[in-house]
């Protein structure tokens, strides 16, 4: 999965490492893309609406018969940041009314795992969810998560998608709105996926031999740290509970003024200056040229310092794609090492 962001002409990434190991094991790439449809979730609804039902996601659908694709959906063209292209909606004092996150709490069923969200931050995240699974999937694609708040998930045991965290965000009773960061065309329910800059969490589950291909990904840039943790299967975290690996700590990105975007977040050195060696394409697209130390400014480096797990760039596989066995749940926190 590791984010080939929506850059044009760039190989697959937030499965980036998915794509290595597929190769170097001689199998087929997977995943279709496909719209969100059925399943079920426990979220807090729009603003104005009752709770979202908490009902039992079908069956996970069967990856027979696919027409090989990569792993990430990240060949579209930069969503340019919305702090650059439109005007800002005030960021309100409080949250939507809607019911707090936490007020349910899922349980795995046949077929689905529980992935748990926490927000120790002290803003509102408006959470979202884009997905390239086959239908069905994800039914709902939008919640609400204030400061301190866990929110479950359920998600089929075959989904290959992405979630992220939106910011300074307002809404109607009709789910009508804009957000600062990682918008969804103006939609609480999120139709596909969100405006960058946005740190992306990006899963494919069961993507090959049992295996689930999971990772953080600011390729699109940041506009909050993230880190991901195991809850449950057979495979050992790779990060501590506190969003610390072998290689570092979670910190805020230290953002270079050039990055920076209107309404916060940290723009990659692709979507900000499009240009064929930062976006990795072209004479650049091979992985022996696709090299920060080889561009003007190594701006890689910036976000790699942040998340050392995290993918920095297009071709950071080996550092930043993770695998799981065991049908393992997720929990995803929204905040930084303690």
């Amino acid at each position: 999965m590791g984010s080939r962001g929506r850059h044009r002409g760039r190989r697959p990434g937030v499965l980036g490492l998915v794509a290595l190991a597929v190769a170097a094991l001689c199998v087929a790439a997977f995943v279709v893309v496909a719209r969100q449809s059925g399943g079920g979730a426990t979220a807090a609804g729009p603003p104005g609406a009752s709770p979202a039902a908490v009902t039992s996601p079908p069956g996970a659908p069967s990856t027979a018969g696919r027409p090989p694709l990569t792993p990430s959906a990240h060949h579209a063209t930069p969503t340019p940041s919305a702090g650059r292209t439109a005007t800002r909606t005030p960021k309100p004092a409080t949250a939507p009314a809607t019911t707090p996150a936490t007020a349910k709490k899922p349980v795995a069923k046949p077929g689905t795992r529980v992935f748990t969200f926490v927000n120790t931050m002290r803003q509102t995240i408006w959470l979202a969810s884009g997905e390239q699974t086959a239908a069905p999937a994800l039914g709902t694609t939008g919640w609400v998560l204030r400061p301190g708040e866990t929110l479950g998930v359920r998600v089929p045991d075959r989904w290959n998608g992405r979630f992220w965290g939106r910011t300074g965000c307002t809404f109607d009773a009709a789910g009508r709105g804009h957000c600062e960061t990682g918008d969804c065309d103006g939609r609480f329910q999120c139709p596909g996926y969100g405006a960058i800059p946005a740190t992306l969490a990006e899963f494919n589950l069961n993507a090959w031999d049992g295996m689930d291909f999971y990772d953080v990904s600011l390729v699109d840039g940041s506009n909050l740290p993230m880190y991901i943790n195991l809850v449950g299967g057979t495979t050992k975290d790779p990060l501590s509970a506190d969003g610390c690996s072998a290689a570092g700590c979670t910190h805020p990105v230290d953002c270079p003024s050039a990055l920076r975007v209107k309404g916060g977040g940290c723009e990659s050195p692709c979507g900000i200056f499009g240009t064929d060696q930062y976006c990795c394409r072209a004479r650049w697209a091979p992985r022996s040229e696709c090299r920060p130390d080889l561009w003007p400014v190594d701006y890689a480096a910036v976000f790699k310092k942040a998340e050392p797990y995290a993918y920095s760039y297009v071709d950071d596989d080996a550092t930043s794609t993770f695998t799981s066995r065991g049908e393992a749940g997720y929990r995803i926190t929204f905040g930084t090492t303690p």
